[in-house]
């Protein structure tokens, strides 16, 4: 058997049969001719030696990809403007309604070329006759190809020149469709992979729509061990800071087709923002804007003829094979580590844009962050691992709702000690939330971060929202509800890869099982009785009348004050992990008091609940409680979702705190069932 060839961080390794014999790492070939690029009238073609990849000409569609003895990895099946593309969806700023637009080059120009690297520009220029047609943006699509590399690159520079017309962008992502027939296994994290239904499963006579065209559930599926399970795409997200790698494995030959996400600095929303990943298709995706688990908060927004210019990627399509048939772990596990390679690879030093800056452009920015609340030490807080981020001038949180800009992000350690690295040159601020406490951090400066220049912040200190001691509290501050009762699914609608799952919430419908466990009567939560891993249902959801219709609910808190300060003023935080056209009335011992105590108004677009989500944009709210509200003895708080149009409006809960007045001693005790 002759030895296996390998390229890991960029090092040459002949691989050892007892080690690797299975596995074939494409990588740096030796005595490789290098890259060659082959225009011709319709196509352009981009080969290695160990990926070929087709372009069509001058639209810059991926209409091939061949690779270890399959001729084209993508589904040929479809037209070839539906096999790999950039597109996005755009409306006037005078319009709801999103418009979708493939991204198709007019212009081709090869950037660079030699044995090395070939790196290729597809542009299209807006002018005044495509207004309300086309969406006013110059976009230069591009696709790498390096000597030795197993995949290529692709990224895109977006600009809106000044002057030009108002408009929305609701989404912009490169899409892969695969060969159905070879790719039918998914790999999204370590445990969420598995068999996937065929993209025929989801049609008519092999399936029932269930509340959203999104979810199917299988009636008659090719693959009869699938029978009776739901698809969704929506299943299958993941948080920014996670979604680095995922991808298809076909079993024969045994091939892995990846995309691999080296950063999330051009990503809109920040690190816990979701997106889709890869789904029944089999379809893999390259998100970069989008409204999913955010709504139009995320939307880039563009007025006054303003001017803007951003770069999303590069990212990297990889490609892997094992010479055993269905080895699905291999491939998985040799993925992840060439996600670890171009991540530390990052930023690339190959791209041809001057838009795109390189390592020597960016600076770095360094500091602790502790934390100071005086009701749980007094000393400094740091244990907890802070997440610290750099992103565009605005409001604390502010960068949870950001798109036009760039991001960076890093977890602190245990100390509090954080360093930013390769951020782009510019104007920032420094933002962070700790877990385990409430609110956000925002740097008081402004900091400019300028080439090869590095900016010690030294020691800052959190103060996170604190009036008085804690006189009861409610779950996690973590911006998630995924401490809450997450029921089992109905058995009609199950996804069997989430059972048993850290990450049960997926499931399809748990909004229904809501009536289904409170059936005579809403949530009643006692302090120091109930405990919210079980008795706190994961989000607060409407349910149906005996007509069909749906109903708003009102969840009750109840807790015992020994005694009641007259003068002063108690606080209820309440974090938010999720709202979805949601207004969520607080009242105190009065179910009827109008007004109620307190409004958060209508709040919300980002459609969690229905997208198994666990949370969506975070809000934090902050009442003053009079006293005259509160009664020495047993005491209700009376929480009502009022908007039930759908069922699937409602708000996810990420922690409840009541405080004492400033200065006094916290007494409570539980109210008797």
């Amino acid at each position: 058997m002759a030895l296996a060839l390998t390229a890991l961080h960029g090092i040459i390794f002949v691989a050892i049969l007892t080690s690797f014999a299975c596995l074939n790492y494409p990588g740096l070939a030796i005595g490789d001719a290098g890259v060659t690029v082959h225009v011709e009238r319709e196509y352009v073609v981009l080969d290695n030696g160990i990926v070929q990849l087709t372009l069509s000409k001058p639209g810059g569609s991926i209409t091939g990809v061949k690779y270890h003895g399959v001729d084209n990895v993508m589904e040929a099946m479809e037209k070839e403007d539906r096999r790999g593309y950039w597109d996005l969806v755009w409306n006037p700023s005078d319009r709801d309604s999103g418009m979708f637009q493939k991204v198709y080059g007019t212009e081709f120009d090869v950037v660079q070329q030699d044995a090395n690297q070939v790196e290729v520009s597809f542009r299209t220029k807006w002018e005044p006759s495509h207004l309300g047609k086309l969406v006013p943006l110059n976009i230069d699509k591009r696709f790498v190809m390096l000597r030795g590399s197993s995949g290529f690159y692709t990224y895109a520079i977006y600009e809106h020149l000044q002057g030009w017309p108002d408009f929305n962008l609701g989404e912009t992502r490169v899409a892969f469709k695969l060969r159905k027939d070879k790719f039918q296994y998914m790999a999204i994290a370590d445990k969420r992979q598995r068999i996937m239904p065929m993209p025929d499963d989801r049609s008519d006579g092999r399936s029932e729509t269930l509340g959203y065209p999104e979810a199917v559930r299988l009636t008659d599926p090719i693959n009869a061990a699938l029978r009776g399970e739901v698809d969704d795409k929506y299943q299958h997200s993941s948080e920014n800071k996670d979604s680095l790698v995922h991808g298809w494995i076909s079993s024969d030959p045994s091939v892995g087709f990846w995309l691999i996400t080296p950063s999330n600095e051009f990503k809109a929303g920040g690190p816990l923002k979701q997106d889709l990943t890869s789904h029944v298709g089999p379809t893999t995706l390259a998100m970069f804007v989008s409204s999913h688990y955010s709504g139009v908060d995320t939307v880039p927004k563009f007025r006054n003829g303003e001017y803007w210019k951003k770069v999303f990627g590069p990212v990297f399509i990889y490609l892997n094979s094992a010479s055993e048939k269905s080895a699905p772990k291999l491939l998985w596990e040799d993925a992840k580590k060439q996600m670890q390679v171009e991540v530390e690879k990052w930023p690339y030093e190959f791209p041809g844009s001057e838009d795109f800056h390189k390592s020597e452009q960016r600076g770095s920015v360094s500091g602790r962050l502790l934390v100071q609340d005086k009701y749980i030490s007094k000393e400094y807080i740091n244990e907890n691992s802070a997440f610290v981020g750099l992103a565009s001038p605005g409001e604390a949180g502010s960068w949870q709702r950001e798109s036009k800009g760039y991001q960076f992000w890093v977890r602190a350690d245990v100390n509090g000690n954080f360093f930013v690295k390769n951020v782009r040159t510019g104007v920032y601020n420094l933002y962070a939330w700790v877990p385990g406490f409430i609110g956000d951090y925002k740097s008081s400066i402004n900091i400019t971060v300028t080439s090869g220049n590095h900016i010690n912040l030294g020691i800052l200190v959190y103060n996170p929202p604190r009036d008085g001691p804690t006189l009861w509290e409610i779950g996690i501050p973590d911006r998630s509800a995924a401490e809450f009762f997450v029921p089992d699914p109905d058995p009609k609608y199950i996804n069997r890869l989430y059972v048993n799952h850290s990450d049960r919430f997926r499931q399809y419908g748990l909004w229904d099982r809501y009536a289904d466990l409170y059936p005579d009567g809403d949530l009643i939560y006692t302090i120091g009785v109930s405990d919210y891993r079980k008795d706190w249902f994961y989000a607060q959801v409407t349910r149906k009348d005996g007509q069909g219709s749906e109903q708003a609910t009102t969840w009750q808190i109840r807790f015992r004050l020994d005694s009641v300060h007259p003068n002063g003023t108690y606080k209820l935080r309440v974090a938010l992990a999720a709202a979805h056209l949601s207004e969520l009335q607080v009242r105190f011992n009065n179910p009827r008091v109008q007004p109620a105590d307190f409004t958060t108004k209508l709040i919300g677009r980002d459609n969690s609940i229905a997208r198994q989500g666990i949370h969506g944009l975070y809000w934090l709210f902050s009442i003053d409680v009079d006293s005259s509200w509160l009664l020495e003895g047993d005491n209700v708080i009376f929480l009502t979702q009022t908007r039930c149009q759908s069922p699937f409006r409602g708000v996810m809960y990420d922690y409840i705190r009541m405080e004492a007045p400033a200065g006094t001693v916290a007494s409570t005790d539980a109210v008797a069932e």
